[in-house]
């Protein structure tokens, strides 16, 4: 690492001694400065763009320019003709002003064109060749470079800190509601350019009324060659380690036209490579936007079984099977129909180790469990589906018809094998093995309906519809020693070994409909009345049995184990909003007034919590600039729970978690509070996102723990005592010349009160939890056309968890640095490095480094790739990852595939 850095400082040093400084102001013929005018430097001999820039709000500019040169300057601001002068560069800085005149012909359009960023109004629009180097081979290649982008560890786009929330082609969806897909497979050289639409409303009348502030979206318009031709390509690889074959096989087709689109993206290996992983799936969209009223939260939870995930996308053994289809067609012009397949499917093998640290309140008992040392081996198989099928209807500017089905089915399974080492607090040492299955074969369907009509320019009319229905049959099954809970369950406990095994069955259908009424009374200000309704009907059933030696099942049918339980959610709501412009101020506030009844039926017992409330929420947004701002937020949420927390017979989470729900839990209030600020500055080549974030939970709804040794029985309930969170987020980028720096910090402080039943005084008594968590980012990068690039950088995470006393800092360090440069005309050389040190305090848990290095292969205008891969160049078999919820904390180490090397050949199909 350290040659990568002198390389980085003499690239630097040399680069940066070899320009001066070109400053000024561009004014019109009254002297007044003009902001945001766009300016450009030709060099005249090469006839290429060297520096280009905008002005701040009083007209200044500055450009880099190299030394000894000849450039033409140009200048432009809509409404006015073009200025330039022509300028000879030697060793020293330069001032030149620019004086625009008023005309009628926008001759802006030719600057523009060949402009590497232009802003108008909220889209930011990047010439995707002024930052390409060559090099890049994928959509997420291009991004990292634009200034004011990001693409995270996971694939997703970021800009302003706030997540893309989908990626469009020539203006069409690109399976919406993801951006991890467009960035891992969108082919890099069939990009002219990257639009940014900030504040995006896939409505048009109902841009000048809604919120939109988080809504960002990325168009890219292709190149003129990619446009009604299928381009593409196919690529094969193959590679060996020790006596198994390696293999990869990975097509991608695409065809753009005005009337369709097709999109064709496949993917297996073993390799490693994850395209698709169980996570993507669970957060996965489809578009869909969370439905029901301003001001309540009722989430209907999805089971995952507590599946072993992925760290970093890695284990010891994956293998990868993806397929997507994604396609839009327009029948006429006021039709468009879109959708969506996809399936994932992987064989994962992972072995874990793990130490825990229990909270324990019975520090008087010394049989009671205070760590735990778990080994595991872990078989997964998933097969994950998702479809979507999109229609929007727009017979004219006053109607939008739209409706979208979004379907999701899987089979997931896992069989685990673990040793558990219990260690009590007199250090008495307990060895259990225990095996594991889980599987369920869950599926969802939503379906959304939205109409809007615009009577006149002061009447606007909104209605949206979503129904939602979910099956879950997640089965589970545990074979051990002991089992400290197996009187509880009327278990047979003159049995080897404790076989025990849960069926459960969870339905629900749930619809959200409202109604809005906009009154837009001028150009600065409107009113919004809603009308809505949320209906949500649950059922949960649930049985224990037991298999015994001789093979024969025990049904266990006490009603402590048996759940039928009926849960039923209702709110009526009633909104009005006020929204108006003043100054450069923009007021949105307002209340809703709410009915909610929650019922849940079990044992012949039923359960009736039903009131009314009324919840303010308030938006204050400050304009600074036309790049800058300030937003206050402030809102109350009533939260409920959904029918798993309230389902009193015992149900198994795994081997040592007994859980029993609380009829009688009632819903907790929120009060959210934020800050925050955004400044995208294009005249020094910088921007910054900054927010704050404080919430106040009233009653929530907490567990409540029973230790049996190491094994829990817990239960819910409402706490007296409120849970507190603040959390804040700087990210900090600029641009110099040809580099780039970025800066990102996420603090985050939680106060967490837990419940714990106390065997010395019998009765439930708080417990008081504090996480501290902290992670810095720090990253150089270069974007040089003719020398090599780099990435160099530095994370840092320090979580501290304070639990009942029990403090305990786990802190990962992780240099790390990508390089990347051509070896004459037809080589590319890629390497990445990453450093990890990993340690508890002052113990270094894990010491380990991440190295791989490829060698592409491809001559100009050749159709044809070559690549060796090298994939754990160290031959790392572990990482290493902490972890913290109200029972525990600990850490763990998770295997990782070895060193192996594989060749692939790539055929570019246009």
């Amino acid at each position: 690492m350290k040659t990568f850095l002198t390389m980085a400082i003499f690239l630097i040093a040399g680069y940066t001694s070899a320009q001066i400084k070109l400053t000024g102001v561009v004014k019109d013929s009254l002297n007044s400065g003009l902001e945001m005018a766009n300016i450009i430097a030709v060099n005249t001999t090469t006839k290429a763009i060297d520096s280009y820039g905008f002005t701040d709000a009083f007209g200044n500019y500055k450009l880099n320019l190299n030394t000894n040169s000849r450039y033409k300057i140009r200048a432009s601001y809509i409404g006015m003709k073009t200025g330039e002068i022509i300028i000879e560069t030697k060793k020293s800085d330069l001032k030149k002003d620019i004086v625009l005149i008023f005309d009628n012909t926008l001759d802006e359009v030719e600057i523009i064109s060949k402009m590497p960023v232009t802003i108008k109004g909220d889209t930011i629009v990047y010439n995707a060749d002024s930052f390409k180097s060559g090099t890049e081979k994928k959509l997420g290649d291009v991004l990292k470079k634009l200034p004011g982008v990001e693409v995270n560890d996971d694939g997703e786009i970021q800009v302003e800190g706030k997540t893309v929330k989908k990626v469009m082609i020539e203006g069409k969806d690109f399976f919406d509601g993801d951006s991890k897909l467009a960035t891992k497979n969108i082919p890099a050289n069939a990009i002219d350019k990257v639009q940014v639409l900030k504040n995006h409303s896939e409505v048009n009348q109902m841009s000048s009324v809604t919120d939109n502030e988080d809504n960002i979206v990325i168009n890219l318009k292709l190149k003129e060659g990619k446009k009604n031709f299928w381009f593409g390509n196919i690529a094969l690889g193959a590679g060996v380690l020790r006596e198994d074959e390696r293999y990869s096989i990975r097509p991608k087709l695409f065809y753009y036209s005005p009337k369709y689109s097709l999109n064709i993206l496949t993917d297996f290996n073993n390799i490693g490579d994850v395209p698709f992983t169980m996570r993507d799936y669970f957060k996965f969209t489809g578009g869909f936007r969370d439905s029901g009223s301003d001001g309540t939260s009722f989430n209907v939870n999805s089971s995952d079984l507590g599946f072993l995930t992925l760290r970093n996308n890695r284990a010891k053994e994956i293998t990868s099977r993806f397929g997507a289809f994604n396609f839009s067609y327009a029948p006429s012009k006021t039709w468009d129909l879109s959708g969506f397949l996809i399936y994932s499917g992987s064989d994962i093998d992972m072995e874990v180790n793990t130490v825990r640290n229990y909270i324990n309140p019975n520090v008087n008992d010394v049989t009671s469990i205070e760590n735990e040392e778990a080994e595991s081996l872990t078989e997964q198989r998933l097969d994950l589906g998702i479809m979507k099928l999109s229609s929007s209807y727009k017979p004219n500017s006053t109607n939008q018809f739209d409706y979208d089905v979004l379907a999701k089915l899987s089979s997931q399974s896992e069989l685990q094998s673990l040793n558990s080492k219990r260690i009590t607090i007199n250090n008495a040492i307990t060895n259990v093995p225990i095996n594991q299955i889980r599987r369920q074969n869950p599926y969802t369907v939503k379906q959304n309906m939205n109409y809007y009509y615009t009577l006149n320019e002061q009447n606007i009319f909104a209605f949206e519809g979503q129904y939602l229905i979910q099956d879950e049959d997640p089965f589970y099954n545990a074979q051990l020693k002991q089992l400290s809970f197996s009187n509880l369950l009327g278990l047979a406990n003159d049995q080897t070994v404790f076989n025990v095994s849960q069926n459960k069955r969870i339905k629900t259908s749930k619809v959200d409909a409202k109604l809005d009424y906009f009154y837009v009374i001028n150009s600065k200000s409107n009113l919004n009345l809603t009308l809505g309704n949320t209906i949500a009907n649950q059922q949960f059933n649930s049985s224990i049995f037991q298999t015994l030696s001789n093979e024969n099942q025990l049904q266990i049918n006490n009603t402590n184990v048996l759940n039928d339980v009926d849960y039923f959610f209702d709110d009526y709501y009633l909104g009005i909003h006020y929204k108006f412009i003043s100054g450069a101020f923009t007021f949105n506030q307002g209340a809703t007034a709410h009915k909610y009844t929650a019922k849940n039926t079990q044992l012949n017992n039923v359960f009736i919590n039903s009131f009314t409330r009324l919840l303010p929420d308030a938006s204050i947004k400050m304009a600074l600039k036309k790049s800058e701002n300030i937003r206050l937020n402030y809102s109350q949420k009533v939260r409920f729970t959904d029918i798993n927390n309230v389902a009193e017979g015992f149900v198994l989470n795994n081997y040592n978690g007994l859980y029993s729900g609380n009829q009688d839990l009632e819903s907790a209030l929120s009060h959210n509070l934020s800050l925050s600020y955004f400044n995208f500055n294009m005249f020094d080549y910088s921007n910054m996102f900054a927010s704050i974030n404080y919430v106040k939970s009233i009653d929530p709804v907490k567990g409540v723990t029973r230790f049996e040794g190491i094994d829990q029985i817990a239960s819910s309930a409402n706490s007296i005592f409120p849970d507190e969170s603040i959390s804040g987020v700087v990210n900090y980028q600029k641009s110099y010349r040809k580099f780039k720096v970025t800066f990102e910090s996420t603090i985050s402080y939680i106060t967490s009160n837990n419940l714990f039943f106390s065997q010395q005084t019998n009765e439930n008594e708080n417990l008081t939890s504090n996480s501290f968590t902290q992670a810095y980012k720090a990253k150089f990068s270069s974007n040089f056309k003719n020398t090599p690039n780099f990435d160099i950088g530095y994370n840092l995470s320090v979580n501290q968890y304070n639990q009942g006393g029990i403090v305990n800092t786990f802190t990962t360090h992780s240099p790390y640095v990508n390089f990347d440069t051509f070896i004459g005309e037809n080589l590319i050389f890629n390497t990445r490095y990453t450093y990890n040190n990993f340690r508890n305090q002052s113990q270094v848990l894990n010491d380990y480094s991440f190295w791989s290095a490829d060698l592409t292969y491809q001559q100009k205008k050749s159709r044809w790739e070559y690549k060796l891969r090298s994939t754990n160049l160290l031959n790392t078999r572990s990482l290493n990852q902490d972890n913290s919820n109200t029972i525990f904390n600990g850490s763990s180490n998770y295997l990782v595939q070895p060193r192996f090397v594989t060749l692939s050949v790539k055929f570019n199909l246009n």
